[in-house]
């Protein structure tokens, strides 16, 4: 018990708190000011401040409601286009290269065209979102179908199991698993290009916190921003590896 208290609570905290002691050890080192390297101290008390005032609830608040927009679109969008492929093969092929060529461009490659359809605001962060999530998810969704084991493929066939019940019962539940793979990556890179959308054309949330401190030179407060990234990042991945062990239960690992 006392050996798994401590994997779980007590090394974590005390990897933290080296990891403290080491920044701390290298403003020393260095004898880097605080207007170019702000020690742990100081970035706490930004961290107090923003906590006090409120002020990193709002642009929580923003990013979040831009995370959510652009990932449940791609989520709409990739899954029912990922199962046509996965079962199509033509289509498949017609389809599938292009997918391939447009997958590898970082969707901040995007921005000058972005900023020009979308102006400044939300819907320039959403699109990013979209597009850093739709590839993860598209693919997956195409493995899983494609991977289904052709032995209920077959009971399906004797059952005669055809359009919307095949796919509830046969289809959905054997790609189940990886689309939830997919989607648990697309978590990851979406909140990523989330930050960086919004210090692109948004005038709020959590990466326009960043660019606004920089231009102020408070690197304190941009410490801060990247501290409530990191942190409400790791939140929603725990969230999402929960629910996926959940789910996967039900169709997964059934």
């Amino acid at each position: 018990m006392t050996a798994k208290l401590f994997k779980k609570y007590l090394l974590p905290f005390y990897t933290f708190a080296l990891f403290l002691l080491l920044w701390q050890c290298v403003i020393w080192i260095g004898g880097y000011q605080p207007v170019l390297l702000p020690g742990p101290v100081h970035v706490a008390q930004s961290i107090v401040h923003f906590i006090i005032t409120g002020e990193i609830f709002v642009h929580l608040g923003i990013s979040l409601y831009r995370f959510i927009v652009g990932f449940l679109i791609a989520v709409v969008l990739a899954i029912p286009l990922g199962i046509l492929l996965g079962r199509n093969r033509i289509l498949y092929q017609a389809i599938e290269p292009l997918l391939q060529t447009i997958r590898p461009i970082s969707p901040i490659a995007w921005s000058p065209f972005i900023v020009l359809w979308f102006g400044i605001g939300s819907l320039p962060a959403i699109f990013i979102i979209f597009i850093a999530a739709f590839f993860p998810i598209v693919f997956n969704t195409i493995k899983g179908v494609r991977t289904i084991d052709n032995h209920y493929l077959k009971i399906a066939d004797n059952l005669n199991l055809r359009g919307w019940a095949l796919y509830r019962d046969i289809i959905f539940p054997g790609a189940f698993k990886h689309i939830m793979s997919g989607i648990h990556v697309a978590v990851g890179t979406s909140w990523i290009f989330l930050v960086s959308g919004e210090m692109i054309g948004a005038q709020s949330g959590l990466g326009f916190l960043i660019v606004d401190s920089r231009n102020m030179l408070n690197l304190e407060d941009v410490l801060s921003a990247i501290f409530f990234i990191g942190i409400f990042g790791f939140m929603i991945d725990r969230i999402i590896s929960y629910l996926e062990s959940l789910i996967l239960k039900r169709f997964g690992e059934s």
